[in-house]
């Protein structure tokens, strides 16, 4: 084994581990801002509306993240009309490429976690906003939205962590996160193992720091939801 390879190349993990966590937040904020009104919509009385948000959270949770990847960063550069259009210098990049097809894929998943959080509060919070005379929009505010969230945490807590995992993929469209810098070094060094065992571990501390994290934050804002021990 050649472990003087890794410590000099101890900077590229470093800058590749950052990108990790550019990619993984970034995705997690736009997946958040697509999830939150969606998981409204997919709870409508409108039934076109309810299956037009199915339709989206089917398409992307019933297909391969890495074949939708694909179709976004190579797939579209198909089109000259995209090409044309003043998207292109943004869908040409494959920061944006990624980070859309991150955000697209966990807003899917996310806007169902959300969706079966709201379809389990209890019906007598709605019925209490409303015999206060609250506004609709005040009520998902400040009654509606904070209940899901806290019934949401665990599920998308590993919604959280699947998608700091997938990150990696970002390395098949020439991104050097994580798993890119090993590849290179694996193809460049002609070493298998050293890479790609360090890079799992800093998949493991990331993952390790974020559960910890998210445990905090579960006991401080959804402990009452937790049974309580005699």
């Amino acid at each position: 084994m050649n472990w003087d390879i890794i410590a000099e190349n101890s900077g590229l993990f470093l800058e590749g581990a950052k990108l990790t966590l550019v990619l993984t937040f970034f995705a997690l904020l736009l997946a958040f801002a697509i999830a939150v009104p969606l998981s409204f919509l997919r709870n409508s009385n409108n039934r076109a509306i309810r299956g037009a948000v199915h339709a989206y959270t089917l398409v992307f949770r019933g297909t391969p993240l890495l074949v939708q990847l694909f179709l976004i960063y190579f797939g579209l550069a198909q089109f000259e009309l995209i090409q044309t259009s003043f998207l292109w210098p943004w869908l040409s990049s494959p920061m944006v490429c990624v980070l859309m097809a991150l955000a697209l894929n966990s807003g899917a998943y996310t806007t169902e976690i959300f969706a079966g959080a709201l379809r389990h509060i209890p019906h007598g919070e709605i019925e209490a906003a409303r015999a206060f005379g609250i506004p609709p929009l005040a009520a998902a505010r400040r009654i509606l939205l904070p209940a899901m969230l806290t019934r949401a945490l665990p599920l998308y807590g590993n919604e959280m962590i699947m998608m700091l995992h997938a990150t990696s993929l970002a390395s098949t469209v020439t991104l050097l996160e994580t798993t890119g810098v090993a590849r290179q070094i694996s193809l460049n060094d002609y070493i298998q193992f050293e890479p790609y065992v360090t890079a799992a571990g800093i998949y493991l501390v990331m993952t390790f720091v974020l559960v910890s994290a998210f445990q905090l934050v579960q006991r401080r804002y959804a402990g009452y939801l937790q049974p309580r021990r005699r």
